[in-house]
Order: C-alpha cells, then structure tokens, then sequence
C-alpha cells in the first residue's frame, strides 16, 4: 500500500471511513479513497531546494538540486510571454542533494554532486549539456552504505560542499573530513588538508536501534563548507558540522584553527556556510547551525582579521523555534550588505551585521537554504527547501538606498540594462500547473524613492538619444520603494470610439457613455530599437532623470540595419492606424449627428426639405468608413471572420505579422502589402477631405441659413 511520491513524511486515516487516507511526502500529498488500492496524487507547487547557482546565460538559467530528484536546471526567463512552464527544466544528473554549480567559462558545463537518490557520499558528475550526459568523477568512488563512519576512508556530508575557484575555473574542491581539490576535471584527486574535524569516534559508530541505519552520509566530523577568497588565491575557510573552523592562506600548506576565537559558538552545531570577505581579504563571515543539539537560536559571526577575533552579529534576529541561520552572502556592489537565510525567512543589513531587518517581502515562510547574486541582472535568487525557487529582480535599490536619499522627497535610482528580448515558442507544458514558474515583468525595471505620498502620481517619461519623447505615462505613488515597468513600447495609439450601433444590429447594447470598441482596433505600440534613452521622474514639480541602455537580444541573429528597418515599418504603420483612428472618429461624429438630425427632421415640418440631403450625407460617409473597419461586426462572437477585413485590420494584421518576425527586415512581400495599404489609405483620406469640404460644407451652409445647428466635425473626445 506504498503511496506515490518520494519519502513520506506523515499519514491520516479518517477515523469514521478507514477507506480514506493522505500521505504527506517530499513530492507533495497522495490521497486515497480506496485503502491505498488507488491513490490520486495532488501536485502543490512545493520544491525542497538545497542550495541555488546562476549560470551566465542571457537571461541566466537557475540551478539547484531538489529533495527526491536529482538536479535540476531551468531558466530564470522563459521569452514565452507566459509561465515558466515545468517541461522547461531538465536534469543536469547529480541527485537530490549537494550542488548543481555551472562553469563560469563553459556555460555547456555543469558540476553535479550528491549524496543522494540511492547514492552515496562524494558523488560528482561533471555534465555537459551539448550531450546530455555526464561523467562520474566521484572522489573514491567506494559505495560506503552499511558502514559505521569511522571505518569509512572518507565521510561525506549528504550535501557535501563544492566550490569552483574564483581564480581558476579548472580547479575545484569538495570536502569529507579532508578538503580535496582537482585541477583536470575531477580526473584526480588530492587532499590539500589534513583532518578538519574534531574525528571524534564516539560519534562515528553505527547507528539505528535493532535495524542498523547507516545510509552511507549521515556523518558527524565532516566538513560542511568550503569558500576560497575571491580576493587572495588560496585563502581558504572551512566549516565543519562539529562547530571547527579553519583558514589556510597558502592553498592548504599550512592550516589554522581559528573555531577558539569564535565566542560562544556551539561545539556541536554545523558551521553550514562560509562567506569570504569581497571587499577586504581578512573579513568572512560563518553560520552555525545548532537545531540539531536543540540550540535554535541564531549564530552568525563576522570576522575582519582573518579569524583572529570574530563578533556574533544577531541583532534583530528573533529568537524563535524557526529562527536559527542557514545562509549568509555579501553583496557584491556595496560593501556591509549583507542577506541572511534563516529556517523561516531571509533578512538584510545594510551596516555589515550589526542590524537585521526582514525580506521576504511576498515570498513564503520556507527555509532559505541557498543564495546567490546574479551579477549581470542583479538579481538576488533564492533556494528555499520546501517552496522552491525564488527570484528578487533588481536589488540595485537595496545597494544604493543611503540614508540621504532616504532622506530626500524622491530620487530616481539609476537603471539596469535593460534587454529587448524576442518572443521564443516554449515546450509543452500541461495548463493550470500550479508548480509552473513566473516570469520577470517584460522591459526596464524603473525603481524611485518616495519619502511621502506625493499629492498627485508621479509622472515618468522615455527620450530616446536624440531627446525625442518617446513614452509617458504614470508611476505608482506609494510612500517608500516604488517599482514600474517600461515595456520598451512607444507611446499606444488610442483606438477609436465608435458612437453608432452595428448595423442591422438595433438591439444592440452600446457601453454606459454611448458609445463602443472599433472592432479590429487595437492600441499598437512599437517595441523601441536597442540604444541608449533617458528616463525622468517628475514628482510635485520636481524632475529627477537617469540614462537606460535597451540592449539587443543576444538570442536573436540580426543586425542593427535589420532591427531599424524593422522598427522603422512598424511605425509608419502605427502613424496609418493612428491616422485611421481619427478619421473614423470624424466620420463617427458625423453619422450620430445624421442620425440625431434625421429623428429631429421627421418630426420638423418647415425643414423636412433637408431630410434628403441629411440622409445622402449620412450614406456617403458610412460607404467611406465601412473601407476602413466593416460597420456590421459587432466585436463578438466570430462576425470578424464572417466579412472582410477592410484597411484598419489588414494594417493591424500587417503590423503584427512584422513584429512577430523577430526583428528580421520586411520582406519584400510585407513592403508590397504595405505599399497596397498605403494607396487605399490616402485616398480614403483624399475622399474624407473631399467629403468634408464639399458635401459637409454645403449640408451645413443650409442648416445655418434655417437657424438650425450645423454637424460638428469633432466632438468631444470619450475618455476611459
């Protein structure tokens, strides 16, 4: 009666139906209502991470590995203008624990490790993503389950610690009680360090009752971290999860305990992370985690001399069942900013630890158990072990936040680059995937300060080089952070109103003001070319301004010519819909005065003369529109294929059909097609100007000469 799923975890039985059952378990929960003959699995959008890399795609693509699998990859932006669906993420081998850490040269290149999914401790796999397969590069590749740890030849973690060093992609490390290093590609092995570990056999012997359980990477005396210095070429930290710490500063020559400078810090607990300093060589900062010894507080500790003296940094931090650390990184534009991953949140401080304030913002209470700073996107991406992945976009604000522009009525945080990526087919995925990802808001991420609600929405607008206004529209107007998106779009179109009913369509409802959408009418905005363009934030009068670079999708094989010929037809024919949109609002006011002066004149003895005239009028201008959008369709249902598409929906189809070419040039038959378009245009322009001065001008002269009210060419705009 095994449930589906990975290890299960917890078991309800309804106790008025046995027939009725749930199993909890590692991939979600399975409920039966047949004693577990059948059972229907229920997926919930859960993912036990263990820790989180970027690799330096554009845009990157995140990896981890996942409780009950083996590790995964996917991307942080799928360009599907959807979801990121699940049939997007693959394996990159390894298994449920460790890393899934890709080569910072190589992006084809992952380094798997584990100690799971029926394997053992020391597992490496060194994957290339052009063949799909790996080649295990295990550090002593000797199965080690059913042993106690002290007979063992190395004691492997089950999230064994990998690092790729900073100064040199081909070396890389991993550790047991020893640090191991290989400069070929895990081809070899060597240990660069003597024990780490307090090796204390009391606590290596087999473990388990009656039935020994001795899986093989359940150890004590085992190093649980490694970081080398970005800053000095071999300075290393380790951590063991027998509270030890130790420095080498000449690539492991020479060791030096430094755990005895450390106050206070539990013996037992397991120093789980490293940080080394990146700004000044002899700062690092450590985790111990002591939940295991039922000691939950947190203990994080900040060294700035290699070691020799260290501070406990927890001011701020509650102390609470869920509160103890797992994770602490430095950030890596300004110096003393500082994230931390505890068992229920993630936190930051903006003064090097001296106080923590909360940031989870939307994210779920779930243990953070991995993290790291995509440097290109600037983007603080997180592992959680129970609710997956999670990504904050753009912590430029975080790094320049000072207390001054804190401060100031407003400021205008300079922008990232932003990137003009191409719509791209996803795979296939299945529909209502409660685990499908999000993606990142399409466009420039605009973040400003406002240190009060100001009186009235700020106001952003977009100049491209030249200084020409491009877009403008309106901000958010909430006192503290604020965050908007320019689409890279000009400035939409504004569709026009139709104010008549369909035709033959009397029972027909129009919106509450009168009037109704022109069928095949869409706003259009053109996605901007790649360069460089100004954005200014006015706020209560203020103005506030910063350079944007829009760059070229890097995914796309076209050339600037292409891109501007492109852009360059798109908005000739934005300019021709918006031309088509004010004539039909002419057009429109005139054919409800028609039809307002026909009611009036069937009842108007001493005029009735004119009716006629008003009627040849209002038949001349519905002839003249009906080219431009068809007066029968009624925006619903499928009247859109039941008559032809006149000039406002073959412009908009055209337009469309362009800018879904991936910026490629039009093609000779899309100039063709335009050309064509273009000629029926003007002269439906040529006819309306015809209209207008003549047979409008003359219908006017007689009902000013009778005293009545003249058709007016424009009414008052509708606005919505």
């Amino acid at each position: 009666m095994t449930a589906p799923g990975g290890d299960h975890h917890d078991m309800w039985i309804d106790p008025t139906n046995g027939n009725r059952m749930i199993v909890g378990h590692d991939q979600g929960v399975s409920i039966s209502t047949t004693r577990a003959r059948q059972w229907l699995r229920i997926q919930l959008p859960l993912g036990q991470m263990y820790h989180v890399t970027t690799d330096t795609r554009i845009p990157y693509w995140v990896l981890g590995n996942r409780q009950d699998g083996p590790s995964y990859r996917g991307p942080s932006n799928s360009r599907t203008n959807g979801q990121i669906p699940r049939s997007m993420w693959h394996s990159v081998q390894g298994g449920e624990s460790g890393f899934a850490t890709p080569d910072p040269v190589d992006t084809n290149l992952v380094w798997s490790t584990a100690s799971g999914s029926g394997s053992r401790g020391g597992i490496v796999v060194r994957f290339d993503l052009r063949s799909k397969t790996g080649a295990n590069v295990e550090v002593w590749p000797q199965s080690t389950g059913g042993y106690a740890a002290a007979d063992v030849k190395y004691r492997f973690i089950w999230d064994a610690p990998f690092e790729i060093s900073p100064h040199d992609p081909k070396t890389i490390y991993t550790g047991s009680q020893y640090v191991h290093m290989s400069a070929d590609g895990g081809r070899s092995w060597k240990e660069i360090s003597p024990d780490l570990t307090r090796n204390d056999k009391s606590k290596q012997q087999m473990s388990g009752g009656l039935s020994p359980d001795n899986i093989g990477v359940e150890y004590a005396d085992v190093i649980h971290s490694i970081g080398e210095s970005r800053l000095q070429k071999g300075l290393i930290w380790t951590g063991a999860n027998d509270g030890l710490v130790h420095l080498t500063r000449d690539a492991g020559k020479t060791w030096t305990n430094v755990t005895a400078n450390v106050p206070g810090m539990p013996m037992w607990g397991s120093v789980r992370h490293v940080e080394p300093g990146r700004f000044a060589a002899g700062t690092a900062y450590i985790i111990n985690d002591a939940h295991q010894e039922n000691n939950r507080d947190p203990w994080v500790y900040r060294t700035h001399d290699f070691g020799k003296t260290w501070k406990l940094i927890v001011n701020g931090l509650p102390k609470v069942p869920m509160g103890y650390a797992h994770i602490i990184r430095e950030d890596p534009v300004r110096k003393g900013l500082l994230y931390l991953g505890t068992e229920n949140a993630i936190y930051v401080s903006y003064d090097d630890g001296e106080l923590w304030q909360p940031l989870n913002l939307n994210m779920p209470a779930a243990p953070v158990y991995g993290m790291t700073i995509e440097p290109r996107f600037n983007d603080l991406v997180i592992g959680t072990y129970g609710r997956g992945f999670w990504i904050l976009d753009d912590i430029t604000p975080l790094q320049k936040l000072t207390s001054t522009i804190a401060g100031s009525a407003a400021h205008l945080f300079a922008p990232r680059p932003a990137y003009r990526f191409q719509t791209v087919e996803g795979n296939v995925t299945m529909q209502d995937d409660l685990t499908a990802g999000t993606n990142p808001q399409y466009g420039a991420s605009l973040t400003y300060w406002l240190k009060s609600a100001p009186a009235a929405a700020p106001t952003i607008t977009i100049a491209d080089v030249t200084g020409k206004l491009v877009r403008t529209f309106n901000g958010t107007a909430s006192a503290g952070l604020n965050r908007v998106y320019w689409d890279l779009g000009n400035q939409p179109t504004t569709p026009p109103r139709l104010r008549t009913k369909p035709m033959y369509q009397d029972q027909f409802a129009m919106d509450a003001d009168g009037t109704r959408s022109a069928p095949g009418f869409g706003a259009i905005s053109v996605l901007m070319p790649p360069g460089k363009y100004s954005v200014k934030l006015t706020v209560d009068g203020q103005s506030f301004t910063q350079p944007l670079d829009v760059r070229k999708d890097p995914n796309i094989n076209v050339t600037d010519l292409e891109i501007k010929a492109s852009v360059d037809a798109q908005l000739q024919i934005q300019a021709q819909m918006a031309a088509a949109g004010d004539w039909v609002n002419s057009m429109e006011a005139v054919r409800v005065q028609v039809q307002q002066l026909t009611a009036t004149l069937a009842s108007d003895r001493a005029n009735s003369d004119l009716k006629p005239a008003v009627d040849s009028l209002g038949v001349k201008f519905t002839d003249l529109e009906r080219g431009v959008i068809d007066l029968r369709q009624t925006g619903q249902g499928q009247d859109g294929v039941r008559w032809p598409t006149q000039i406002a929906g073959q412009l908009g189809y055209l337009g469309g059909n362009i800018a879904g070419s991936a910026d490629a040039a039009p093609t000779a038959q899309q100039r063709s097609v335009y050309t064509l378009l273009d000629r029926q245009a003007k002269a439906t322009k040529s006819a309306l100007d015809m209209l207008i001065e003549k047979d409008l001008a003359a219908l006017n002269a007689k009902l000013k000469a009778r005293g009545l009210k003249p058709i007016e060419l424009n009414l008052p705009k509708v606005v919505f």
